[in-house]
């Protein structure tokens, strides 16, 4: 085995999102350009000789050979041990988890997250630091910075590691230790979770949950800890096998995409609870029987019920959202007298809060949630915290929300996606917005008065690093709101994401259908970013 210098020329389009690198699986197979964006990692952490690396994936195409590059890229930069989940799988909650329960360097994880799979799909790649969480801005831009430069990379000159066999072996002077994907995960959700109460609540025959893994990274785990540990009945996981292409699916957990599951839940004989999970593992929805739990109300409601649980039975330090993400939780924090965070997008975000002991539990709209446990989001750990809320306060799921609603008001909240737009179109739009904000405050439109209007910016508690640019923010004296921003998440053209909120205090008004309570704001924001005429959409691509 030989260590071998390749000559390389840099790509132009290595920059990574708010989730790494996504690109469509046929850029990453183009000759150098996977190896050029590790070798830009290794270079741009430093400090590889002699270090522990993590690497795992979803499971989706070109996920083995891409670990297999890696495997020897990292025996050639002088790390000593790299654990690599067995076939490859790890989800992104359990490498955090791994990452921080064995003090490593880092992580390297492959997922395109909720992004489709196959030959035709996308792949992503993405480094978590030694707290577990992803790689924060300064990292990622020196990642970029020496994608731009770079023109050569290394790699091991050697055959392919088994990675579907549990155990060690050597790759050059390296050591690759094949773990189980899964052990270590559930050891930590057991010392979160009151497992005796959640088994007897899974067994007693009359509480019934369907678990839909969309046949994405959450099946091993699900298998393991809801039909194996628990002893929920077999079957209670749906589209349990990891394949490649997601069976031709959309691993995004939401009433769209998971529609296997929704058609279950709103159906005749449906389950008491139902929970779907993404590509990688780290987003959640939450179903009870016909009915739909939003992600901010789900945050909300694991806040307010917090000390029900074994794991934050010591109460909260604070709680984190994302600016997108609506007010439900700051309800939740001002009666607890806690602090409530709002930051950017990107779970990122969350790293310094939690490191610091602000925040306890933080979550985003886009079906993440999540705690100090790791610093990832966490779609398993949502579901068994949901799971041990109803196995102590023996109520059904929408008993629980609507008993919340009736405490602290309903926020009503939708998210409009115009998918796959052209990017010109959509920097048009935002670039107009931007140019109308200063007039808005005091303008009324229909019985709504604006009250402020910006593109949000963030100042980190922690360490006084600034991040602008994060969204179109338009308030409203009502309490509404509307957010305009682009996704950094797709691969093809740009997605505009407008969000819409709405509060309503009055219990005799919260069982409006949400996109009817949300009718007026709805018009308004496309009279205010004129989005069918910029997008050139007549509806919306998906609606949560």
């Amino acid at each position: 085995m030989t260590i071998q210098t390749i000559a390389t020329t840099p790509f132009s389009d290595q920059k990574p999102g708010t989730s790494g690198l996504r690109k469509a699986v046929s850029v990453f197979q183009q000759p150098h350009y996977l190896e050029n964006f590790v070798q830009s990692i290794f270079d741009a952490i430093g400090n590889c000789t002699g270090a522990t690396l993590v690497l795992g994936g979803d499971g989706r195409f070109y996920n083995r050979q891409a670990i297999q590059i890696i495997l020897k890229m990292a025996a050639a930069n002088g790390f000593s041990l790299v654990k690599v989940g067995q076939r490859g799988i790890l989800s992104t909650p359990a490498t955090s988890c791994v990452i921080r329960k064995y003090h490593t360097l880092g992580g390297i994880i492959l997922s395109a997250s909720h992004n489709p799979g196959g030959p035709n799909g996308d792949f992503g790649i993405k480094y978590n630091i030694g707290n577990g969480g992803p790689a924060p801005e300064k990292i990622t831009e020196a990642i970029y910075a020496r994608s731009k430069v770079i023109d050569t990379y290394k790699i091991l000159d050697s055959q392919d590691v088994n990675i579907d066999t549990l155990g060690e072996t050597k790759l050059g002077s390296m050591t690759v230790e094949v773990i189980d994907s899964v052990s270590d995960y559930q050891a930590l959700m057991e010392s979160l979770f009151d497992f005796d109460a959640l088994q007897q609540l899974l067994t007693n025959g009359k509480f019934r949950i369907c678990i839909d893994a969309l046949h994405a990274v959450t099946g091993p785990y699900a298998h393991a800890i809801f039909e194996k540990r628990l002893g929920a009945p077999v079957g209670t996981v749906m589209n349990g096998v990891p394949l490649e292409d997601f069976g031709g699916g959309h691993p995004d957990p939401n009433l769209v995409y998971a529609h296997d599951l929704v058609e279950r839940l709103f159906g005749e004989y449906a389950p008491d609870f139902g929970a779907a999970s993404d590509g990688d593992g780290d987003r959640n929805m939450i179903l009870g029987r016909k009915f739909f739990v939003t992600p901010s109300d789900s945050l909300a409601i694991l806040a307010a019920n917090a000390t029900l649980v074994p794991g934050y039975a010591g109460g909260l330090a604070g709680i984190a959202r994302s600016m997108p993400t609506s007010q439900a939780p700051d309800r939740v924090a001002a009666k607890l007298g806690i602090d409530c965070y709002e930051t950017p997008t990107g779970w990122k975000f969350f790293g310094n809060l939690l490191d610091a002991g602000k925040a306890t539990l933080c979550g985003e709209e886009s079906f993440g949630t999540g705690s100090n446990h790791i610093r990832e989001k966490d779609g398993l750990w949502a579901v068994l915290f949901w799971l041990n809320i109803l196995a102590v306060r023996q109520q059904s799921v929408e008993e629980i929300v609507r008993a919340h609603w009736q405490e602290y008001g309903r926020n009503y909240y939708s998210r409009h996606d115009y998918e796959a737009i052209d990017s010109q179109r959509a920097d048009t739009l935002m670039k107009n917005l931007q140019g109308i904000l200063p007039s808005l405050p005091g303008k009324k439109y229909g019985s709504y008065e604006v009250e402020y209007s910006d593109n949000f910016s963030y100042t980190d508690p922690v360490d006084g690093s600034v991040s602008t640019n994060q969204g179109v923010r338009i308030g409203f004296t009502d309490g509404s709101r509307i957010v305009f921003r682009l996704s950094g998440t797709g691969t093809q053209g740009a997605t505009l994401r407008v969000y819409l909120e709405s509060y309503e205090p009055d219990v005799s008004k919260q069982d409006i259908e949400t996109q009817q309570a949300l009718g007026d704001l709805i018009q308004i924001a496309d009279e205010i970013a004129q989005i069918k005429v910029n997008t050139g959409m007549d509806k919306p691509t998906v609606i949560t």
